[in-house]
């Protein structure tokens, strides 16, 4: 079973000292993965329900915005060799594809070919409008914008018109190490998302426990069977989120099927986030 960690580098802990001394730790640990989280801004009002809590309120400190992930994970990538660099998840539908495909193989090639690419399709409207990109129809937006990076990282000139993108002959150098891209990861738990993982990647569910994974399970494979893929090729990455998570319900993912567990580490200030990676490390590990 891989453990990765999904920490919040904002505020005191965005200082780079510190996060390169953690990103080196994180690996000596044995961590398999750091997953950045993405949010470009946080608008003042949010009537936008969050997904992953009870009362639907969004629980980040606005001054604790983590860094962007792309740089974020390149700067990570500098002071590492085997930790893997992964997003969870950009927020696709709301950035340019053309650039987001040139940062992703870029940061593939700094990284020795370590990046594993999540994508989201977003849920906070009030950050798409502050963006000036429409909310409605994001997953179509999302798919368009995926075929046209895969173009990208594949091909070498390349000339491309779909109903969100047009892009005139053009090329994108250099291509990833990882071919034909970066494995890509896609967030999410409804139906549009397991759709999507059956037609384009992998999963990462987030907030999903293990006795919930044999449904998902289920809806996948039949996803998979109708785009004619093999569910056994789709990797699970699985985040328990604010659940907590013991040597038993690692067990428990990895007998559903699951091969990588994430674990939150969203905890403000440096000594808090030292003592909770080292909790994980000392319990899990």
């Amino acid at each position: 079973m891989k453990i990765g960690l999904m920490p919040l580098f904002g505020g005191e802990t965005a200082a780079p000292d510190y996060v390169a001394r953690m990103a080196r730790g994180i690996e000596a640990r044995g961590f398999h993965a750091i997953w950045a989280v993405d949010h470009i801004l946080i608008p003042k009002f949010i009537a936008s329900p969050y997904p992953y809590a009870q009362d639907g309120a969004f629980p980040v400190d606005p001054t604790l915005l983590g860094l962007e992930p792309f740089g974020l994970l390149s700067f990570i990538a500098a002071h590492t060799t085997r930790l893997r660099l992964a997003t969870g998840v950009v927020v696709l539908p709301q950035r340019n594809p053309a650039l987001t495909a040139k940062q992703a193989a870029d940061l593939d090639v700094l990284s020795g070919g370590r990046f594993d690419f999540g994508i989201g399709v977003g849920w906070l409207a009030e950050e798409f409008e502050a963006l000036g990109v429409p909310f409605a129809r994001r997953g179509a937006r999302a798919d368009d914008y995926l075929r046209v990076m895969q173009a990208l990282w594949q091909e070498g000139s390349v000339q491309y018109a779909g109903e969100f993108y047009t892009l005139p002959e053009s090329w994108q150098y250099p291509k990833s190490v990882q071919r034909p891209h970066p494995p890509l990861y896609f967030g999410g738990e409804g139906t549009a998302a397991l759709r999507r993982v059956a037609r384009f990647g992998h999963w990462y569910g987030v907030n999903v426990l293990p006795e919930e994974m044999p449904e998902k399970c289920a809806l996948l494979q039949g996803h998979c069977e109708r785009e004619g893929r093999s569910f056994a090729d789709v990797q699970l990455v699985v985040s328990p989120y604010a659940n907590r998570c013991d040597r038993d319900m690692l067990r428990r993912y990895e007998d559903a099927g699951v091969d990588q567990v994430v674990l939150a580490a969203f905890v403000p200030g440096q000594v808090a986030m030292e003592r909770t990676i080292d909790a994980y490390a000392d319990a899990l590990l």
